[in-house]
């Protein structure tokens, strides 16, 4: 019996009427409450960039306004939000002291240009070679930039173009403080932090305002009703508007500032797409139907968005990373969004410009420098001190703070070089003798040139010696990797024995474990075993076996189904895979099981032999007990990416625990919970349950019939009772998902018994005694098989709050800084 519940596919009819004609400029809702929220993150933000730079305050709202509006509607990444960028702030302070203000409206023209060639050149993909370490340097010395520079008016006090001078000035403004700009900016530094933990039901509705709008507003509402004398936001008259003119000075350097322009514009705003591509493929629902970006064609439209922007006196604009995450999360479902945030901007600009010149500079000043301080990402030196990328890290952050925005890029570019070629040359190869095992230790790529030092240290292994070759590196060419095979044809020819670990041997499991699994069992298919000789069985089965083996249309992922994943190079091919066992004729059992088992001997077993009788040698030692449903969909060593050894899994209808001593119990579940934990000393237990249950199912349609026979299936369904009782409660703590409701009553049940199976757990003795003694943590987990997304129970089990498990949505701040 399949524990799932079949999902019906409709053959769509013929359409008997014309589809209907949509209005040509109908707005989503979605696009116009993103829009808005976009904008009231975009106006503080860009009077404050405007500010850092030393151009016109007014700048700044005109590369808003025409970032979302002309990037926007051009572009080819529709949910990316253009605009002044925090990461431009220095290169456009610096052509702004060597050239003035006409001249560095007339050098954004140029950069506009520029990369309109470059995207009609297609070259877009090229940008993202450069290495992630030099952007976040780049980033981080931008921020250090920043930083110093607006602390200076923080503290009342104007900075200087160079970081060092405004170091060396630091202590003579500390001497003279401002006492009304510190505290202006304090309040906005207070309200900046503190306004995204508000805590409770009425934080959540408040958090819903942007931080920098409640910062800027607050401080300005203080200043306004204390009095206080400060300077102010002085937006001067439109007819005085100071338009592009043509640099004038040596044209070495005037090429110099257009390329770094250009560079810093194009490798913010691409790196920008991508990142939002990623944000936008984890949501669900109709919001996940956009397309990958067209990277040449968000070149061409940030240079034309460049060209305009420069043309009436705007500031530089990039793809921002703040405003395009919060437009994503807004959810957004199109390109309107970014161009009604334009539109707003410009209708701001036009009508609120008596509030806009109440703000203090100090308030902006503030917002700016703590922008500044979130680009020195801890998160980003965690990450490149993980992949040895230190150095160049730290060249491309000095080069920036200490010779400029493409020195520093330069600076760091060649480093990077370096460092690689070092790693390419430079391999350690050592080899020692422990308890007679011989240990040989490879540190670094392995290339021809290590071969001839590689064919020394294994010829010092003795004949008929047992031999584990460590390969601890990220590279191997042909001649290396044809020196390893033959030496160890050669050395288990002579009786001996080899074992090759790392990230070209086998498996290899660590006894501890490794901050960076290397170990990747599951590789992507689809539809595997959909290839069957012409007439076989396959092709005269059920249509709908034939259907789900992929001879049919391809059925659309739904609540209950599994959507193939994309297919791609295996590594390490599966004998089988979700459903299999429910999409096969009873006339092709005995050949799907001899093919499926000749497939694994021939693809698979000589990959994991070692492995496998390293665990045969030493015994199972599990670290978690996998408690879960029997149905055929669900593999568990691919959705946890698990190898052999690794999980304790228990399988039933249902996901079901019987609680301990009552009647009519199952004693196969406690004993195994037992065996996990007080014989295998398991450290964690998960209970896992998935989205269209057939068990929560039958649970939620059964109707009580004392007449019908008590068959075995109904017995063990009435273990699954006290979570459709507790689901009927209603006391407003019912289990749920964090991003969205329930899709219907069999979700809400699927969720609802994984708690409840939960608590069933911690009645049994060894469970209890093992939690007490703090050896033990228990986890629920919800995974919805046509998403291919797994949550996991967050905090203390009552709240009942699944939460998304996915890779961390920062991507954006990580490759673009935080604004």
């Amino acid at each position: 019996m399949s524990a799932s519940v079949p999902t019906r596919v409709h053959s769509p009819s013929p359409p008997t009427d014309p589809p209907p004609r949509h209005r040509r400029f109908a707005v989503a809702g979605a696009d116009l409450s993103a829009s808005v929220a976009v904008f009231l993150i975009a106006l503080p933000l860009s009077l404050g960039i405007a500010l850092a730079t030393g151009a016109p305050l007014q700048a700044g709202l005109v590369a808003a306004a025409v970032g979302g509006i002309v990037a926007g509607r051009i572009g080819g990444c529709p949910l990316q939000v253009s605009g002044p960028a925090a990461g431009l702030t220095v290169v456009t302070a610096d052509l702004i002291h060597r050239y003035g203000w006409r001249a560095t409206c007339g050098i954004t023209v140029l950069a506009g240009l520029a990369q309109l060639g470059l995207g009609c050149l297609r070259v877009a993909r090229g940008a993202l070679a450069v290495s992630p370490a030099v952007v976040h340097g780049m980033l981080a010395g931008i921020g250090v930039t920043i930083a110093v520079a607006q602390l200076h008016i923080v503290l009342g006090g104007n900075p200087d173009s160079s970081v060092l001078t405004n170091l060396r000035a630091l202590p003579n403004q500390l001497a003279h403080l401002d006492p009304a700009a510190v505290s202006v900016s304090a309040l906005t530094l207070t309200l900046l932090l503190a306004w995204p933990r508000l805590p409770g039901a009425p934080g959540r509705l408040l958090r819903k305002v942007p931080a920098p709008l409640v910062a800027v507003t607050g401080a300005t509402a203080a200043a306004l009703l204390t009095g206080l004398s400060l300077p102010r936001v002085d937006l001067p008259s439109w007819s005085s508007h100071a338009l592009a003119g043509l640099p004038e000075g040596p044209a070495l350097g005037v090429v110099a500032a257009v390329l770094t322009t250009t560079l810093v514009c194009s490798v913010q705003s691409l790196l920008g797409a991508v990142a939002v591509d990623k944000m936008a493929a984890a949501r669900t629902g109709p919001q996940a139907r956009l397309g990958r970006s067209d990277l040449d064609r968000e070149l061409l439209g940030q240079g034309a968005a460049n060209i305009v922007s420069g043309a009436l006196g705007g500031l530089p604009v990039a793809g921002v990373a703040v405003r395009s995450t919060a437009n994503v999360n807004a959810g957004a479902v199109s390109r309107n969004s970014t161009m009604l945030h334009g539109v707003l901007v410009v209708i701001a600009t036009l009508l609120m410009v008596p509030l806009l010149e109440h703000i203090p500079l100090a308030a902006l000043a503030a917002l700016v420098m703590a922008v500044g301080i979130q680009m020195v990402s801890l998160h980003h030196i965690r990450t490149v001190n993980r992949h040895r990328e230190v150095p160049v890290y730290a060249a491309t952050t000095l080069g920036v703070v200490v010779l400029g925005v493409l020195e520093g890029v330069l600076l760091g570019v060649a480093v990077a070089v370096v460092l690689a070629l070092h790693r390419l040359t430079h391999t350690r190869i050592t080899h020692e003798e422990q308890e007679g095992v011989h240990h040989v230790h490879v540190r670094g790529q392995l290339t021809f040139l290590a071969v001839p030092r590689l064919s020394r240290t294994l010829h010092r292994v003795p004949q008929g010696a047992h031999a584990v070759v460590e390969l601890d590196g990220t590279f191997m060419d042909h001649a290396a990797y044809e020196a390893l095979q033959d030496w160890r044809t050669s050395h288990t020819a002579r009786g001996g024995s080899a074992e090759l670990t790392g990230g070209h041997g086998t498996f290899h499991r660590a006894e501890t474990p490794s901050p960076t699994c290397r170990c990747r069992p599951w590789t992507p298919w689809r539809n595997h075993q959909c290839a069957m000789p012409s007439g076989g069985p396959a092709e005269n089965a059920d249509p709908r076996a034939a259907h789900a083996r992929g001879t049919g249309t391809p059925e659309t992922a739904s609540p209950g189904t599994a959507g193939g994943p994309a297919p791609g190079p295996a590594a390490l091919t599966p004998t089988s895979g979700p459903a299999d066992a429910t999409t096969t004729t009873p006339d092709t059992y005995p050949h799907e099981l001899a093919r499926g088992i000749s497939s694994f001997q021939r693809n698979t077993a000589p990959l994991v032999r070692d492995e496998l009788a390293r665990l045969a040698r030493e015994g199972q030692r599990p670290s978690q007990l996998f408690l879960t449903c029997a149905d055929s969909r669900l593999v568990t060593s691919m959705i946890t990416a698990s190898g052999p050894g690794d999980l304790f899994v228990v399988r039933n209808v249902g996901n079901l625990v019987p609680p301990p001593g009552e009647e009519h119990g199952d004693d196969s579940v406690a004993a195994a919970i037992e065996y996990a934990v007080d014989v295998l000393g398991v450290r964690s237990i998960t209970v896992c349950g998935h989205s269209g249950c057939g068990a929560m199912q039958a649970l939620l349609t059964a109707e009580p019939d004392v007449a019908a026979p008590p068959t075995p299936l109904r017995r063990w369904l009435r273990h699954g009772l006290p979570s459709l009782e507790r689901m009927a409660s209603g006391d407003g703590t019912a289990p749920r998902l964090a991003e969205r409701p329930a899709v219907d009553a069999v979700e809400r049940l699927c969720l609802t018994n994984v708690v409840q199976q939960l608590a069933h757990l911690r009645a049994h003795e060894s469970v209890a005694r093992a939690l007490a003694a703090g050896a033990l943590e228990l986890h629920g987990m919800y995974f919805h098989v046509g998403e291919a997304r797994a949550y996991l129970l967050g905090g203390p089990a009552e709240e009942g709050v699944f939460h998304d498990v996915r890779e961390d949505m920062r991507e954006v701040e990580e490759v673009c800084g935080p604004a």
